[in-house]
C-alpha cells in the first residue's frame, strides 16, 4: 500500500532534485544529503547520461525514494512501454504529461501496475504534469495557444488526471488549494519551484515559485527543491536549513489534510471506475 503524503515526516515529503550531469556528483550529493533529506528527484540530464542503472546506484548510496521526472508524452503504447521499463528500474514516482490525454494516462497506469505485480514490488506512483512552473499566462495563451487562466487550465488537467486514475499531479504552489478543492485531499500534489528564504538568485527561469512553508501550508503533498541546495557550498547544511524553515508546521499541516467527504467519495468512485476499465480490458485479452 502506498503511503499518503500527510502520513510521512516533513523530511520524507521533500525531494532533492539531482540536476547534475556526472555520476560522481550525484552520488556525492546523495551521500551528503540523505541523512537529512532521503528522497531524490532524477531528471532528464542525469537519466539520459547514465540510464536506468543510476536509480540502483543512487539507492545503494543512501537514497530512500527516487522520483523520476521524464515527463513522458507520446502515443499511449509508446509511453506505456517506457513506463514499464522505468517500473522495472525501481523508481518510486514517475511523471507523464497530462496533455497526452486520458487514454495515454490510463494505459500508462495499467502498464505500471502490471509490471509491478509481475516483479513483486509496490506500484510506483504516476503523477501528471499540468503546466511547467516556467510558464506564465502570456506564454500559455499567446505561445502555446491554450485559452483561459492558468488556474482554469491546471484545474482541467488535474481533473483529467484524476479521472484517468493517476495518483496526483505536478503543479505550482499557487494551484494546490484549487486542486485539493476539486480533486480531494487524497489526490497527490507535487510542487517544484520551491525557493527557501535563504536562497537568492538572479535570472531564475521559474516563474511561479513559493517558499517551503508557503507550499506546505497551501496543502502540497511533496516538494521538489534543487538549486537552493545544489548551489550551496554545504549541501547538508542547506538541507538542514530547509527543514529548519519548516519547523513547527505539523499542527497546521494536520488541519490541511482533513478530507471533504463529498469530494473524497467522488474520487473513490473514479478509482473504482478505472479498476473496472482494467478488469474489462484484461478479460478481453484472455
Amino acid at each position: 500500500m502506498m503511503e499518503q503524503a500527510h502520513h510521512l515526516s516533513l523530511a520524507d515529503r521533500i525531494y532533492v532534485a539531482l540536476d547534475v550531469n556526472t555520476r560522481e556528483r550525484a552520488l556525492e550529493v546523495v551521500r551528503a544529503v540523505s541523512p537529512v533529506l532521503p528522497s531524490f528527484k532524477v531528471g532528464m540530464e542525469l537519466f539520459y547520461c547514465f540510464g536506468p542503472d543510476i536509480v540502483r546506484e543512487l539507492k545503494e548510496a543512501g537514497a530512500k525514494r527516487i522520483f523520476l521526472d521524464l515527463k513522458l508524452h507520446d502515443i499511449p503504447n509508446t509511453v506505456a512501454r517506457a513506463a514499464t521499463v522505468l517500473t522495472g528500474a525501481g523508481v518510486d514516482v514517475m511523471t507523464v504529461h497530462a496533455a497526452g490525454g486520458r487514454r495515454m494516462m490510463e494505459t500508462v497506469l495499467r502498464a505500471v501496475a502490471d509490471k509491478a505485480a509481475e516483479v513483486g514490488i509496490p506500484r510506483p506512483r504516476v503523477v501528471a504534469v499540468t503546466q511547467l512552473t516556467s510558464t506564465d499566462r502570456p506564454m500559455l495563451n499567446e505561445e502555446l495557444g491554450i485559452p483561459g487562466s492558468m488556474a482554469e487550465v491546471v484545474r482541467r488537467y488535474a481533473l483529467l488526471a484524476r479521472r484517468a486514475g493517476l495518483d496526483g499531479v505536478v503543479a505550482s504552489a499557487d494551484e494546490v488549494p484549487l486542486i485539493r478543492e476539486v480533486c480531494g485531499p487524497d489526490f497527490l500534489t507535487v510542487v517544484p519551484g520551491i525557493r527557501p528564504d535563504f536562497y537568492r538568485s538572479e535570472g531564475d527561469d521559474q516563474r511561479r515559485v513559493a517558499t517551503p512553508r508557503e507550499a506546505l501550508l497551501r496543502g502540497a503533498g511533496y516538494l521538489v527543491i534543487g538549486r537552493p541546495i545544489l548551489r550551496s557550498l554545504d549541501w547538508r547544511r542547506a538541507a538542514e536549513a530547509v527543514l529548519k524553515e519548516c519547523a513547527n508546521l505539523e499542527p497546521a499541516l494536520s488541519n490541511t489534510d482533513k478530507p471533504k467527504p463529498a469530494v473524497l467519495a467522488d474520487n473513490l468512485t473514479d478509482k473504482m471506475r478505472v479498476q473496472r476499465i482494467y478488469s474489462s480490458r484484461l478479460s478481453k485479452e484472455k
